[in-house]
């Protein structure tokens, strides 16, 4: 009988930890998915951060390594210069990336590191119990922002990759989705051509991933895949903000 689906060699046989409707899962698959297809598992190293994936270690076939709450950018910089010849990705939430580790990926893009960030934006703090996060979204409801966010009192939203867009050394950065099959399929390829940038040694390459969080949103899976298109993309457009045109 022809195979014709099967977990990829990219993930350990570890389930998962995850939360029910969680996009962590959706998003390490298709990272593995592109390492087997590229045959990068045993050329790779990736870093981990603190977050809901601090020991996503345990799912990736690759070498990985553990960072410091928002230092993977700083970890990952120096694991790609000392092995120039490996590929290197973070994985970073936005409440580790663009909270306590803004400085971090903001000069790692300005200098042009030659490494893969792969974000995931579902616009909380998720390992914590859901407090606002950079990314949290004017008026919406969370344990720290029980009244909604108020950009009086608590500032705006940061849209990171319109940010960091605008640096040299960043040579490209796209947003994409998961809450449906067409958009998962952008998703797969996104990260592939992140992964050509890094192989051609062009500079700093990012993929955001707009996410959900069920179980801090305080939806149901089906209903936070809506409320993620509805509120999310409208504050976060989809595309190419940089490197639209590479040819990689």
């Amino acid at each position: 009988m022809a195979v014709v689906f099967q977990k990829t060699k990219g993930l350990t046989d570890k389930p998962f930890h995850y939360c029910p409707g969680c996009m962590h899962g959706i998003i390490h698959r298709l990272i593995a998915e592109v390492m087997e297809e590229m045959d990068l598992i045993d050329k790779t190293i990736g870093v981990a951060s603190v977050g809901c994936t601090y020991n996503n270690y345990d799912y990736f076939s690759c070498d990985m390594v553990q960072a410091a709450h928002g230092r993977a950018p700083a970890v990952a910089t120096g694991i790609k210069r000392c092995k120039p010849e490996e590929m290197v990705f973070t994985y970073q939430g936005d409440g580790d990336l663009a909270s306590i580790g803004t400085a971090e990926i903001v000069h790692a893009a300005a200098r042009g590191e030659k490494i893969c960030t792969f974000f995931v934006n579902n616009a909380v703090y998720g390992m914590t119990s859901g407090q606002m996060a950079p990314t949290t979204l004017l008026g919406q409801v969370t344990t720290t922002s029980p009244l909604g966010r108020d950009a009086e009192t608590r500032g705006y939203p940061i849209n990171v990759s319109e940010m960091l867009s605008t640096l040299t050394g960043a040579v490209y950065i796209e947003r994409v989705a998961l809450f449906d099959y067409k958009h998962i399929q952008e998703a797969k390829k996104a990260i592939a051509k992140a992964f050509r940038v890094q192989q051609k040694g062009l500079g700093f390459a990012m993929v955001e991933f707009l996410s959900t969080c069920p179980t801090n949103w305080g939806k149901e899976p089906i209903e936070a895949l809506e409320w993620c298109k509805e509120k999310m993309v409208p504050q976060y457009p989809l595309g190419v903000f940089k490197g639209k045109d590479l040819e990689v």
